[in-house]
């Protein structure tokens, strides 16, 4: 047994104790630890009797009859009377009917030798006289049809015992194959568990790697989490400043736009005027021809004139503001490139990982650690030799088997030797069936109703001679016989009542498992004899349960009663010193600057560059203006349409001419006016929309800023250390994982123990399907067999009387009966 017990300590090293509800970790990352090899075993413990199960049925019903009371509990009573009473009680079934039996067996051997005698003495049947009777034939016919039911009965009760007499011969060449498979079970149990175990404690690696790797990446990994936690106070703020940066580029290029505009506008809108007011002389010239004082003409020229007023300049440039000064200012703002300070900021928010990284250098130490933990987990495993113990177990395995197939001819033997018994036995019953049956024959055909009772024939005598026979050979089997039975039902019957059935419905283990039934001194006697403590809550029944359900040895033996796992854990998975190793892992952020000084004084800068001076209500409302006072290319319509009014002639062509003169005015001259137009008013757009509120928004920004260098070197240590929390409750997880895994393996893979409630299940199929419901099949059908003997013997007698031959009759004289 001290294989078991280095097997029972190494189970012990893989199971995570529960420790108190504590708040939920974080979630973890599931790791894989692939499948624990698995044993297949081969022995199927099921029986189905087949066709014979019908007799093992009436067999079952008839000792519920004889025995119908519950199975007695588990008790202990303190009085030896009360203990009797109930055995009598119980019992009842059984003493009745072996009572019967014995006061068969004695006196049957009695009644057989006073018939003898009486016989001898002419009585009792022995006279060779019988009385003519009108109702003979009727009194023949009833006896013949009793005494060949009776046969056919007792025939049925053979054929009973022999089916029973042969299904335990063929039951026990089957007995081979289950006793084979479950000594293969258990060389595979034995083989398998070493494999499981080192797989086990193979699969600490897998965590350790786990752990390792996160160690290795905890910048990305710490670093990230602390990032991801203040990027949302940092982030908008740094966005917040890049804006501003490009507001400046964009405040310049407005400011150079606005600037160059405006001296286009002022060069051109000069030009113009010029251009236009030399049209318009021109064209009032061509008006004073004489040919626009002809009555059809003039109130056309009149009209053309009315709108001369119209070609001139509509806005004026000259007086706008000059922007130089607030460009200067912008020019020396952006000398300093707020765009790569900003970015800086960025980076060096961006680098908490390697600044991480960096402070946690004194981590690797814990990998160290682990390997130590590994170390003495394949330690542990290692100090017991229970490969060895289990390799001599294969062997003791080995050598039994051999031992008992050496055994299996002379069960061969005893086998055959019990069949040549049972038949013999019933053989006894065959030979008087056979003297029954030929009685019937030879006396049936040699009756002769002509015949007088002493002038039968032969062949009626002889029937009448064998039907005498086989009731002497009833007698002196008949005890012999329901000796057998009656011995047959008190050990077999009992068997099946007290053992066969609680095992079947498992109140056998009920029974044996009440405390202190089986010693007197131990509660439970199963954990007293493994374990030397009784108190563990460990039963018969439950490890069958347990192994039944093909759970792990360890978890149906509650091994973990006999080794202490909280101390192996603290002392390796979860030991203090790497406990405070996690603990001492400290990250500080003080380093990270967001906003140089330098952009901060930019910003302010750029808030005083002077752009919220500009007048820019006065540029709107000149760019708003037309270039011009009326469109010149309607005018050059209109005007073209009036000419067309006029007689064709130099009048109408000077004209046309005017409008075309107009048209290239407005091509060359207003056109690129318009357009310096709408790109001035785009931009001082943008720069009236920039100006608004511009200090208060670079106040804003510098306040962010402000409040996420305070958060990062004040506030970050309470985020630093919740999410170092759980980015070690992380790392505790994979281990909570993989010892996890280990409890839920050791419960239900490895060191499975479904061979041990095979063999049970075998035993029962063996001793109770096998040989005891053939048993008590045998003495049901050879029991009936004897009991039938008794009217088979009564009816021979009588019916012989028919049959055989006379020494005297009755003989009628006159009507009068005499006897002869």
């Amino acid at each position: 047994m001290l294989w078991i017990r280095w097997l029972v300590l190494l189970l012990c090293w893989g199971v995570l104790s529960d420790s108190p509800r504590r708040r939920s970790p974080p979630p973890v990352e599931q790791l894989d630890f692939g499948f624990v090899p698995s044993a297949i075993y081969d022995t199927h413990a099921y029986y189905e009797p087949g066709s014979i199960s019908i007799l093992f049925h009436m067999v079952h019903a008839f000792l519920y009859v004889v025995q119908p009371n519950p199975f007695p509990k588990g008790e202990i009573m303190p009085e030896n009377v009360v203990l009797l009473l109930q055995w009598i009680h119980y019992e009842a079934g059984f003493l009745l009917c072996t009572s019967i039996g014995i006061v068969f067996v004695v006196l049957t051997p009695i009644i057989a030798t006073c018939f003898c005698m009486c016989r001898c003495c002419d009585n009792c049947g022995g006279e060779m006289h019988q009385r003519q009777r009108k109702n003979a034939d009727c009194h023949r016919g009833f006896f013949t049809a009793s005494l060949i039911a009776t046969t056919i009965f007792i025939i049925l009760g053979v054929f009973v015992a022999y089916a029973a007499n042969h299904n335990i011969s063929s039951q026990i060449r089957n007995t081979r194959r289950l006793i084979n498979t479950n000594m293969r079970d258990l060389k595979t149990f034995a083989n398998n568990t070493p494999a499981q175990i080192e797989y086990l404690t193979a699969q600490y690696t897998t965590a350790k790697n786990k752990v390792m790797s996160d160690l290795d990446n905890i910048g990305p990994l710490l670093g990230g989490r602390i990032h991801i936690h203040l990027e949302k106070e940092v982030v908008p703020a740094l966005d917040g400043a890049l804006r501003l940066a490009g507001a400046m580029r964009e405040t310049k290029e407005a400011l150079e736009n606005v600037s160059s505009s405006l001296e286009i506008l002022q060069e051109g809108i000069g030009k113009l005027q010029a251009s236009l007011s030399e049209e318009r002389a021109s064209l009032s010239n061509t008006l004073s021809d004489p040919a626009c004082t002809n009555g059809a003409v003039s109130p056309t020229c009149n009209t053309i004139r009315s709108t001369l007023p119209q070609l001139g300049i509509n806005a004026d440039y000259s007086k706008l503001p000059n922007v130089g000064h607030a460009l200067a200012n912008i020019n020396t703002v952006l000398r300093i490139d707020l765009s790569n300070i900003v970015q800086r900021g960025y980076a060096s928010f961006n680098d908490t990982p390697k600044l991480v990284k960096e402070q946690t250098r004194n981590i690797v130490t814990v990998k160290g650690m682990l390997d130590k933990i590994g170390a003495e987990i394949n330690g542990f495993s290692k100090m017991f030799p229970v490969e060895a113990s289990l390799a001599n177990f294969t062997n003791f395995l080995n050598e039994r088997h051999r031992s008992i197939e050496a055994f299996y001819p002379q069960i061969d033997q005893m086998d055959f030797y019990r069949w040549i018994a049972c038949v013999a036995v019933l053989c006894t019953i065959v030979l008087i069936l056979a003297f029954n049956i030929l009685g019937l024959l030879c006396g049936s055909c040699g009756y002769d109703k002509q015949a007088t009772p002493t002038t039968r024939g032969c062949l009626s005598n002889t029937g009448g001679n064998l039907l005498m026979a086989g009731v002497g050979f009833s007698f002196i089997f008949s005890w012999a016989l329901m000796a057998i039975v009656t011995t047959l039902f008190a050990v077999s019957g009992n068997t099946e009542k007290l053992i066969c059935e609680p095992l079947a419905n498992r109140q056998l283990f009920k029974i044996i498992d009440t405390p202190f039934l089986v010693h007197p001194e131990k509660k439970n006697f199963l954990p007293g004899m493994l374990f030397q403590n009784p108190n563990i809550d460990l039963t018969l029944g439950s490890v069958y349960r347990e192994c039944y359900e093909n759970n792990g040895l360890y978890h149906a033996l509650q091994l973990e009663t006999m080794f202490n796992i909280n101390s192996f854990l603290n002392r390796t998975v979860y030991n203090k010193d790497l406990a405070k190793l996690f603990e001492s892992v400290k990250v500080d952020l003080k380093d990270i600057t967001l906003l140089e000084q330098a952009g901060r004084d930019n910003l302010m800068n750029f808030a005083n560059s002077g752009i919220g001076q500009i007048d820019y209500a006065a540029f709107l409302s000149e760019v708003n203006k037309g270039v011009t006072l009326v469109d010149l290319l309607s005018f050059c319509a209109d005007l073209e349409d009036q000419a067309d009014q006029l007689p064709r002639g130099a009048l109408e062509n000077a004209l046309k001419g005017h409008a075309s003169s107009i048209r290239t005015i407005h091509r060359e001259q207003v056109v690129l006016l318009e357009q310096a137009m709408s790109t001035l008013s785009q931009s001082i757009k943008l720069l009236q929309k920039t100006s608004d509120d511009l200090p208060v928004k670079v106040t804003n920004i510098l306040s962010a800023i402000d409040a996420a260098e305070f958060l990062i070197v004040h506030n970050a240590s309470f985020v630093v250390k919740q999410e170092t929390k759980n980015f070690m409750q992380s790392l505790e997880g994979y281990f909570k994982q993989y010892t996890g895994w280990v409890k839920s393996s050791l419960t239900s893979e490895v060191a499975q123990c479904k061979p041990i409630s095979n063999m049970v299940d075998s035993m029962e199929i063996v001793g109770c399907s096998f040989i005891v419901d053939s048993v008590n099949t045998f003495w049901f059908g050879l029991g009936g067999c004897c009991i039938l003997l008794i009217p088979s013997i009564i009816f021979s007698i009588k019916l012989a009387k028919y049959y055989r031959r006379m020494d005297t009759e009755d003989v009628f004289e006159d009507g009068q009966e005499n006897w002869n």
